[in-house]
C-alpha cells in the first residue's frame, strides 16, 4: 500500500513530461498539463499553505471553477498532507442564498483552516466565514500564490501521511449534503481503484473524456483521482462549456481517441435531442470502448436513443454501460460487464408497486422496464433488507447496504451520523430501494423520495422519465413529488416538466399529453401537472433533480398566487 504523494513522486521521478491532464476552455488552445508540471505549480500552493500555518491533517476548502488553479490546490494540499474538499461555484443555476447558506454550514461542520478562491469572490468568503462563527488562517487567493523554484519532497508534510489516514473529503449535493463530508483515506482510495480498475479494465493505453464536476463523486473519482493516480490521461472540460455545446464531448473522443466516459442517465437523451449533424463532421466514435451510465437511475430507453442517434459515427451499442455508486464507498459499488450488453427485463407493475416484489412480467399485464447496474465489484459485498434490517430475498425490494474495504472513514466531525448510517457488523444503509437477481443489482430510486399513494409504492424517477418521453419537454428537466392532501388521506402526486417556450396554449397541450402518458404507463391515475418555461427546476450542484427544493417553490408559489 502506499499513499497520493508516493504515487506522485513516482511520476515525478520517473515520467515527468507524461500527460496528466489536459483542460478545454471554449474559444482557447486545449492546454495539458503534465507530471511535471501538475507537481511544481501544485508544490506553489503547498508553499503557500505552509507559510499559512495550514497543519497536515486541516481541512482546505476549494471554490473554484474548472481550470488549472483548481487542479494545482487541489493537489497543493495533498502534497502539504492537507485534506481538500472542492465546493461548487456559485453559479446562475444556483440560488445565492441557498449557496451561502450551505456553505456558512459547511465552514460550521468541517471547521477548514484555509479556503482557496478568486479575488472577486474574496469578499463574501470572508463575510460567511465570519457568519459561521468559525475562524479561518487564510482565505488564499489565485492571483497571489508565489512560485516556488524547486520542489523537495523531503521537506513535504504529505509525505509524512499514513495510508490509513484521511486525504480528502467529498461532499454529497442533498438538500442537507454539505453538511455531511465523506472522509476517506489513501487506504480507501487505492482499494477502490484496484477493483474498479479491475472491473474496467482500466490500462494506461486509455484516455478518459469528461465534462463532470469534480465536486462530486463521479467526476472527482473517475474522472480525475483514478486517471492521475494511474498515469491515464484525462481531457476535462466544465459542465457548462459542455451543456452549451454537447457536441464537444463527441468531437473530443474523436480527436483524442478516447476510450471511457462516465455519465449521468440525462445526458444520453441530452445529447440525441441536442446534437446536430453539423457539429459532427469528420466525428469517429470508434475508439469509445466504454460510457458507464451512473449517478441517477438507469434507463434502457436512454441507451436506446443514444445508440440510435450516433451509430452512424462508429459508436456501438456494447459501449453503452451501467454502473451504481456512492461517495460513501469512494465511488463504484457495482459495474456492469463490458463484455456484455446490461441485463434488461420486463417486470409486472403491480407486483413491483404492490407488493415490492420484482416479479417477472406476464404478456398480458402492464409492466416497467428496468435496468440492471451490473454486480458488486470485487472489495465490495450487498444486501437487500428490509425496515428491520431483516435480509430479503432475491426479487424483493427493500434497502440496499453494502460493505468493503473502500468505504469512508467517518462523514468528518459527524459521529452522530456516522453512527446512523451503519447497521450492526459495519453494514452501511446506502438509503437506496432496489432489488438482486442472479447478483445483478437493479436500483429503483431514493428511499427518501419515494411517494406512497393509496399504499402503493411510487418511485419519483419513474413518472420523471415518462414525463420526459413526452414531445416538447425539456430532457432531464422534470420533477415529481408527492403532496399529502387531507381530504382523500394520501399523497397526490405533483409533477412539474420545464419546457423551451413560454406560449401558455403549448404549456397546456404539453400539460394534458403528460397526464396521459404517465397516467396510462404507471400506476397512478395523474392529474397536478404544471408546465413550466426555461429555468423554472431546480437541480442540485451535481446536476440532480432537487426534489425538496422544487417541491418547497411549487408550494410558496401556490401559496402566492391563493
Amino acid at each position: 500500500m502506499t499513499t497520493f504523494v508516493d504515487t506522485l513522486k513516482t511520476f515525478y521521478e520517473t515520467e515527468p513530461d507524461r500527460p496528466s491532464v489536459t483542460l478545454q476552455h471554449p474559444g482557447q488552445p486545449d492546454f495539458t498539463i503534465t507530471y511535471r508540471e501538475l507537481i511544481e505549480r501544485a508544490n506553489d500552493y503547498a508553499a503557500a499553505y505552509a507559510r499559512a500555518g495550514i497543519k497536515p491533517g486541516d481541512v482546505v476548502i476549494l471554490i473554484l471553477q474548472h481550470g488549472r488553479d483548481l487542479v494545482y490546490s487541489f493537489w497543493g494540499a495533498v502534497l502539504h498532507g492537507a485534506i481538500p474538499s472542492m465546493m461548487p461555484f456559485l453559479t446562475e443555476k444556483l440560488s445565492p442564498e441557498r449557496y451561502r447558506s450551505d456553505l456558512t454550514t459547511l465552514f460550521t461542520h468541517s471547521r477548514p483552516t484555509g479556503i482557496v478562491t478568486y479575488p472577486e469572490f474574496e469578499t463574501d468568503v470572508k463575510t460567511m466565514v465570519t457568519e459561521s462563527g468559525h475562524t479561518v488562517r487564510d482565505v488564499f487567493v489565485t492571483d497571489r500564490i508565489e512560485k516556488q523554484e524547486t520542489v523537495d519532497f523531503a521537506s513535504l508534510s504529505g509525505m509524512k501521511r499514513d495510508e490509513g489516514e484521511t486525504v480528502l473529503l467529498q461532499h454529497s449535493s442533498g438538500s442537507t449534503g454539505l453538511q455531511k463530508g465523506v472522509a476517506l483515506s489513501h487506504r480507501a482510495i487505492f482499494n477502490h481503484l484496484d477493483a474498479y480498475g479491475e472491473a474496467i479494465r482500466l490500462t494506461r493505453d486509455d484516455v478518459i473524456v469528461s465534462w463532470l464536476p469534480l465536486y462530486h463523486d463521479m467526476g472527482l473519482i473517475a474522472c480525475f483521482i483514478l486517471p492521475i493516480l494511474r498515469g491515464v490521461h484525462v481531457i476535462q472540460m466544465s459542465p457548462f462549456d459542455w451543456v452549451r455545446a454537447p457536441y464537444r464531448m463527441l468531437q473530443t473522443i474523436s480527436s483524442y481517441h478516447g476510450t471511457l466516459t462516465w455519465l449521468p442517465n440525462f445526458a444520453y437523451n441530452f445529447c440525441a435531442q441536442r446534437i446536430r449533424d453539423r457539429d459532427l463532421e469528420g466525428v469517429n466514435l470508434s475508439s469509445w470502448r466504454a460510457s458507464i451510465n451512473t449517478s441517477e437511475p438507469v434507463k434502457f430507453k436512454s441507451h436506446q436513443v443514444f445508440y440510435e442517434r450516433f451509430k452512424g459515427f462508429g459508436l456501438r451499442l456494447e459501449t453503452l454501460q451501467t454502473s451504481y455508486g456512492m461517495a460513501e464507498n469512494t465511488f463504484a459499488v457495482t459495474q456492469n460487464d463490458l463484455d456484455k450488453l446490461p441485463c434488461v427485463e420486463e417486470i409486472d407493475r403491480e407486483s413491483y408497486i404492490t407488493d415490492k416484489i420484482a416479479r417477472p412480467a406476464h404478456d398480458d399485464r402492464p409492466s416497467i422496464q428496468m435496468m440492471s447496474c451490473g454486480q458488486p465489484i470485487s472489495n465490495t459485498s450487498i444486501r437487500v433488507v428490509d425496515d428491520q434490517g431483516h435480509d430479503l430475498p432475491e426479487r424483493h425490494v427493500g434497502e440496499i447496504v453494502l460493505k468493503s474495504n473502500c468505504m469512508l472513514n467517518e462523514y468528518y466531525n459527524r459521529p452522530d451520523i456516522t453512527k446512523q448510517a451503519f447497521l450492526p457488523g459495519g453494514w452501511y444503509k446506502s438509503g437506496d430501494y432496489g432489488y438482486v437477481v442472479n447478483n445483478e443489482v437493479f436500483v429503483a430510486g431514493r428511499k427518501k423520495d419515494l411517494i406512497i399513494v393509496g399504499g402503493k409504492n411510487v418511485y419519483p424517477q419513474d413518472l420523471e422519465a415518462l414525463a420526459c418521453e413526452v414531445s416538447g419537454v425539456h430532457p432531464g428537466r422534470t420533477v415529481a413529488f408527492g403532496l399529502f392532501d387531507e381530504d382523500e388521506g394520501t399523497e397526490e402526486v405533483v409533477i412539474i416538466a420545464e419546457v423551451e417556450t413560454d406560449d401558455e396554449s403549448e404549456h397546456e397541450r404539453i400539460a394534458g399529453d403528460i397526464r396521459k402518458h404517465v397516467t396510462k404507463n404507471s400506476a397512478i391515475a395523474l392529474r397536478h401537472v404544471r408546465v413550466v418555461g426555461p429555468g423554472w427546476v431546480l437541480k442540485t450542484s451535481s446536476g440532480k433533480v432537487a426534489r425538496a427544493a422544487n417541491k418547497e417553490k411549487f408550494i410558496k408559489e401556490l401559496a402566492a398566487s391563493q
